[in-house]
């Protein structure tokens, strides 16, 4: 009988895991807990915003590097699994969280806005986990993770772009899990309730950048309406996912939606 030692959860040592969406909420988070694991990172995310991410784990004494790269184009996907995998000798792990958001009633959405949306959120998902599927297949082991939405079970209106992609994203997870699985790679997804980000911050934040805190009252309450769990869902706790599928101690998990929302949504 193997033991996976008590502190696969939290082991990555040795690791190194390319990261989209690095430089900011759930991304920037996360970097910095999978870096605290021993995983070297690669913090990518579309201009210079992630290289105050790199800066920080830099300063904690763990290696990181940042990469600006446009994720729904698939030349400069493959471009940078190819460059990863050319410094460091291996990929371990590919964490597809980057992502947009627009709200806009189903009648009122642009094809432009539309196209964005699919571009990012599901596109850059597609070549993320193809970019990385085919080397970790090559190497017989490695872990994709993908970030979904609470978007993908409940109707919410004015959100239908972004939660076609999410439910896509959560599709596509099963159908390559079910291809790489006899590799020895696994791929899953998570998918969290309403976090506080900058990304949600949105809804709040006046056109000078402060935030109207009695709008952020009533959006956080709103939002948060469903879930049963009283404190607030952080983006730590996203990351706290994202680590656990990425380690050891998951080896058995592939095909699956984890759903950190604080029980906001429990399908079957």
């Amino acid at each position: 009988m193997s033991a996976l030692g008590p502190n696969a959860a939290g082991d990555l040592a040795g690791h190194v895991v390319i990261l989209t969406g690095a430089g900011g909420g759930i991304g920037r988070s996360t970097a910095g807990l999978l870096a605290a694991a021993g995983a070297t990172i690669v913090c990518v995310d579309i201009d210079a915003r992630v290289d105050p991410v790199v800066a920080e784990i830099e300063a904690l004494g763990r290696q990181a590097v940042a990469e600006q790269v446009d994720i729904s184009r698939q030349a400069e996907v493959e471009a940078l699994v190819a460059r990863t995998v050319e410094r460091f000798g291996r990929l371990d792990g590919f964490v597809n969280n980057a992502a947009v958001i627009k709200t806009n009633l189903t009648a009122d959405v642009s094809e432009e806005e539309l196209d964005l949306i699919l571009s990012v959120n599901l596109k850059g998902v597609f070549f993320g986990c193809k970019a990385a599927a085919r080397v970790m297949a090559a190497a017989g082991r490695g872990s994709i993770v993908n970030v979904a939405s609470s978007a993908i079970d409940l109707a919410l209106p004015q959100t239908v772009a972004y939660s076609m992609a999410k439910a896509g994203v959560a599709q596509l997870t099963k159908c390559l899990a079910a291809e790489v699985g006899p590799q020895g790679v696994r791929v899953n997804t998570v998918a969290p309730g309403f976090v506080l980000t900058p990304m949600t911050s949105r809804h709040f934040t006046n056109a000078d950048g402060s935030i109207d805190e009695a709008k952020k009252q009533v959006v956080v309450a709103e939002l948060s309406k469903g879930k049963v769990l009283p404190e607030p869902t952080e983006a730590v706790d996203i990351a706290q996912a994202i680590l656990f599928l990425l380690s050891p101690a998951a080896r058995q998990f592939t095909g699956q939606i984890l759903r950190p929302n604080g029980g906001i949504s429990m399908p079957w």
